[in-house]
């Protein structure tokens, strides 16, 4: 179905499409109208006030009554499915009748071998309407007893009990029945989330016994050391500090004891090796007792050259008292002051020497010899002015370098642009065709579920060197009334180089196809032919026209079933056609 999706996708005109329909009362009155030619264009649909029926194709249906030859296809005899009416009367289904078209030159009949003339097919809405009300069993009959119109068989599906559906749990693969998902998401599936009965955390039950056995912080673990104590495993290092099975060295390790052993037998060894430990601590004192003998002496050996400088002072001053009395005498003031400055300074020079002593005594500073220290000195100093100047060299080499990095940047940026230039050229197609390969695609469709990357864009092609540049875009989880079930494919044009030579609005026929990888050729195909009268066609104004297209392109359940071969090796084909006949070149 056709449809605008109001942020960013107006519809395109005809198409013959596959399992796709009107969507509003308005667009099926003017197909009604208009059977006949098939270069009529779409009506803008409102899909707010109507609901589309539509049933799969190639599926088995049980109808309540036999199915009439009249609702067959006269080509693959199943129901019919968007039925086309030839002029010779026959009906077929849409994908059929293409298949006529696209198999022969010129469309034969299979019925009774007569032309058919393209002009003369049109979509019988009558019939289609006819064929959508066909009562149907549901096809888990007879566990699932409904009955329902065919155009409402796969809405029935969505809420059938007896329906096989996929776990909604992510990485479940297992498919159960509706009616027991409530049972399987509680009970039994493996990628449910429990609470673990230890930390109390939700974790999927999968991993919840690698979880308890190797990360839960309160789940109980045996000690490390054996002691058979059962503890939480954030206790562990808290327990080691009391286990009696930890291993420890004695106490009297300082005192020289070599013995390591488990802390419960620690105590009996302190018992039993008391008299050893004992000896120890005696040969240590003594030990002790000899050192502090040594002290003792070396400080009766300082105490005694201070005695003998306390003597020469006292001596030096009873020298000083005899002078003075002496010059007193004589009454030379001058001399005897030349003579006191000069005890004076003797004198000074003596407490001098006996402060230095008494630091010495105390402090026991060695002195040092300060002539090779102003060697190493004089040899730092010059090293450091080699430095300087070697300094000054590596700024200049550093600006430099900075200059050429800049230029290196410079050309690097320039050719990554050259050569992602060069990649797109060589990918770009110049003929009006886009085979588009989409890979990861479940991973791509679990973001566009998740709502991070909504849609994905085709590299840019062009109907020629200088014709018009376009590109597909797809939304893997669907977009506007496909979303969630189906694969939405769009249709983008593009702002080009040429644009202001080319004519305009674009008015080309595009056919958009899921191609199939078995070889076989069962494409799933859309054609149409833009409408003037869209905005999605005129000449862009920005980067691109606002995107139109096919919001319920293909079915998931037809996209992944695993009879078909769409997907194969999680990648997908989409291939895009503009036809090119009655394109002018430039």
């Amino acid at each position: 179905m056709w449809a605008r999706h109001l942020s960013n996708r107006i519809p395109f005109g005809p198409h013959i499409s596959s399992a796709r329909h009107f969507s509003s009362p308005s667009m099926a009155s003017s197909a009604s109208e208009e059977q006949g030619n098939a270069s009529s264009n779409f009506l803008p649909q409102n899909s707010s006030n109507y609901i589309s029926l539509d049933f799969e194709p190639n599926m088995e249906y049980q109808f309540v009554e036999p199915l009439e030859e009249r609702y067959k296809c006269a080509s693959c005899h199943s129901v019919l499915h968007n039925p086309h009416q030839t002029g010779c009367g026959h009906r077929f289904c849409d994908n059929c009748i293409l298949s006529l078209r696209e198999l022969n030159a010129v469309s034969i009949c299979p019925v009774d071998k007569e032309i058919i003339k393209p002009q003369e097919v049109f979509k019988d809405n009558c019939c289609k309407r006819e064929v959508l009300n066909l009562q149907v069993f549901c096809k888990n009959a007879p566990h699932c007893a409904a009955k329902m119109i065919l155009g409402r068989f796969q809405d029935h599906l969505l809420q059938c009990l007896f329906q096989s559906v996929q776990c909604s749990n992510e990485c479940c693969q297992e498919r159960v029945l509706r009616k027991d998902l409530k049972d399987h998401l509680g009970f039994h599936c493996q990628f449910r989330e429990e609470m673990c009965p230890y930390c109390k955390k939700d974790i999927v039950v999968i991993n919840l016994q690698n979880h308890k056995e190797k990360f839960c912080p309160d789940y109980p673990v045996s000690c490390p050391s054996n002691c058979l104590q059962i503890i939480p495993r954030t206790k562990v290092d808290e327990h080691i500090t009391v286990c009696p099975e930890v291993e420890q060295e004695c106490p009297y390790k300082h005192y020289g004891c070599p013995v390591k052993d488990k802390r419960v037998n620690l105590k009996e060894h302190e018992n039993f090796a008391l008299r050893e430990h004992m000896l120890l601590v005696l040969e240590k004192n003594s030990r002790l007792e000899e050192q502090i003998s040594d002290l003792h002496k070396n400080l009766e050996l300082k105490e005694s050259k201070i005695q003998q400088l306390s003597e020469t002072v006292k001596k030096f001053e009873k020298e000083f008292r005899q002078f003075v009395q002496l010059f007193g005498k004589n009454g030379n003031l001058l001399a005897s002051t030349q003579v006191l400055a000069s005890h004076i300074d003797k004198s000074a020079w003596l407490e001098t020497q006996v402060r230095e002593l008494l630091e010495v005594a105390n402090q026991q500073q060695n002195k040092f010899d300060l002539g090779p220290l102003m060697n190493t000195i004089d040899t730092i100093k010059q090293k450091i002015t080699l430095l300087e100047t070697y300094d000054q060299r590596l700024v200049t080499l550093e600006c430099q370098t900075s200059r050429h990095d800049a230029h290196i940047n410079v050309h690097k940026a320039q050719l990554n642009k050259n050569e992602e230039r060069f990649k797109m050229l060589e990918g770009t197609c110049y003929n009006g065709k886009l085979i588009w390969k989409v890979t990861d695609y479940k991973m791509k469709k679990r973001e566009a579920t998740e709502g991070r990357v909504v849609s994905i864009f085709s590299k840019p092609f062009y109907t020629s060197r200088c014709g018009y540049r376009l590109c597909a875009r797809a939304y893997l989880n669907g977009d506007g009334s496909g979303k969630g079930t189906h694969l939405s494919l769009y249709f983008v044009v593009m702002k080009g180089e040429f644009d202001s030579l080319l004519q305009w609005p674009f008015k080309q026929r595009v056919t958009m196809m899921l191609l199939d990888q078995s070889g076989k050729k069962n494409h799933i195909t859309e054609i149409f032919k833009a409408d003037p009268n869209s905005s999605s066609f005129k000449r862009p104004d920005g980067e691109m026209n606002i995107a139109s297209g096919c919001p319920r392109f293909v079915a998931h359940s037809t996209l992944e079933n695993t009879k078909n071969t769409y997907i194969k090796e999680d990648t997908l084909f989409m291939k895009v056609v503009v036809d090119l006949s009655d394109l002018e070149d430039l």
